[in-house]
């Protein structure tokens, strides 16, 4: 590896690094310094040196956990405050194939593409895959929002409002999930489709 290279290197994790990084030195400072207690004071209290407390109000360095909590505790400072910063919406959100959330219901396995985002109509975006035979549970009685269905493998047919509808791969369907519901597999082998819920159910995250 050349010089360059090995200087790339490290700009590219130092990038990474800086990009992990969650700054709370600023609602430290502000705190500290609206309730008019000085760095020496702080630092006393939390057990740890002054210039520890002022690098890290300054950003400087990454505090550990415990010390963290031991300033937020002397500080006084409401933790949802504090870490609200990581409940902030991402930019690009990516889930590995091999890491997405999923839950079974009664042999039907429900994985998840997208997480709910937001609070503004978010979408619920998932896989479903119906063994021969089956059909769903959820819906049955109807929910507020709308559902938009794409087969992707064997044949559906769903059961709206006492209509049947039959749906081959790569057909798809939308409607409003407010009226009773149910998918089921009518083909020989498993049945698979993406779905997508609006708003979220968020039964994945249960």
């Amino acid at each position: 590896m050349t010089p360059s290279q090995n200087l790339d290197s490290n700009n590219e994790e130092e990038y990474k690094v800086k990009k992990r990084t969650y700054h709370f030195g600023e609602k430290l400072r502000e705190v500290r310094e609206h309730k008019g207690y000085t760095l020496k004071v702080v630092a006393q209290r939390a057990g740890v040196s002054e210039s520890l407390v002022s690098q890290i109000e300054r950003n400087h360095v990454s505090p550990a956990i415990d010390t963290l909590l031991a300033l937020a505790e002397v500080l006084d400072i409401n933790l949802e405050y504090l870490f609200e910063e990581y409940r902030k919406e991402r930019p690009v959100q990516i889930i590995r194939a091999d890491e997405r959330p999923s839950v079974q219901d009664d042999d039907i396995t429900f994985e998840g593409l997208a997480k709910p985002t937001g609070t503004d109509n978010p979408l619920e975006v998932y896989v479903m895959k119906i063994p021969a035979g089956l059909h769903t549970h959820r819906g049955s009685y109807g929910h507020f929002g709308r559902e938009i269905g794409y087969i992707t493998k064997g044949q559906a047919m769903l059961t709206y409002n006492n209509e049947q509808y039959v749906l081959n791969e790569g057909d798809s369907v939308s409607f409003d999930a407010r009226a009773p519901h149910v998918i089921q597999n009518v083909g020989k082998s498993d049945m698979e489709s993406v779905w997508v819920v609006t708003p979220a159910q968020r039964f994945l995250e249960h």
